[in-house]
């Protein structure tokens, strides 16, 4: 049976900046669903924050194996009927994939049980994500680390839970660490929080990230 994904996205920076447009003409989610719609084993539907129920229906999420999550600038407008929904989902299996800044969405704070606040800064230096569990499927295929040579930086302290699982370890140019791949499980369900993917830079044409998720997928 093929994994049924879904892409969501509040897609509100492409509609406005037009720097960001000019990156991801599909939006975001129409890039993610883009690379992940090439593998056999998947098939991919994307949702956004502007349709009805946010895309996220009863029905969409009843035939989702596996959510991905990217939110910036909107988290706030997300309905909590709809946080409720997702958050069940999880709990009775579906798999969740939070990415980047949508470590302050909704959904990812309430399964997290904190605020999962950050340190940040934004001068586009070089990320070295190192593998620090090479066992796990998310990193099948990789080596002891990869690059990204222009990034928003994340840093500590993050405060969320500890992870059931690390597999990644960020460091920054500028001296930063930050724990960039992080797994837990929530009822029958698992969460995988990966950093990298800020809209203005082109995280998510780098092969490397597109495996990652990929893994993330599949895991």
């Amino acid at each position: 049976d093929k994994i049924r994904v879904t892409v969501w996205n509040e897609y509100r920076h492409e509609k406005t900046h037009e720097a960001v447009a000019k990156i991801y003409p599909e939006g975001i989610h129409g890039q993610i669903a883009k690379f992940l719609s090439a593998n056999p084993d998947m098939v991919v539907r994307t949702a956004t924050l502007d349709e009805p129920e946010h895309g996220l229906t009863e029905e969409v999420l009843a035939q989702t194996d596996v959510l991905i999550w990217w939110g910036h600038m909107a988290h706030g407008q997300v309905q909590d009927a709809v946080v409720d929904r997702v958050q069940q989902r999880v709990l009775n299996g579906m798999g969740l994939i939070v990415l980047h800044s949508g470590h302050f969405s909704k959904i990812f704070k309430r399964l997290m049980g904190t605020n999962c606040s950050l340190r940040w800064r934004e001068i586009g230096e070089r990320e070295r994500l190192w593998v620090v569990n090479p066992g796990h499927p998310i990193v099948q295929g990789l080596g002891e680390y990869f690059e990204i040579p222009h990034v928003e930086m994340y840093g500590e302290f993050f405060d969320i839970p500890q992870p059931d699982d690390l597999v990644f370890i960020s460091w920054f140019q500028g001296g930063e660490v930050f724990r960039s791949g992080c797994c837990w499980h929530r009822g029958k369900g698992k969460v995988f929080y990966f950093r990298p993917g800020h809209e203005t830079l082109p995280i998510f044409y780098h092969e490397t990230v597109q495996k990652v998720i990929t893994n993330a997928v599949r895991w």
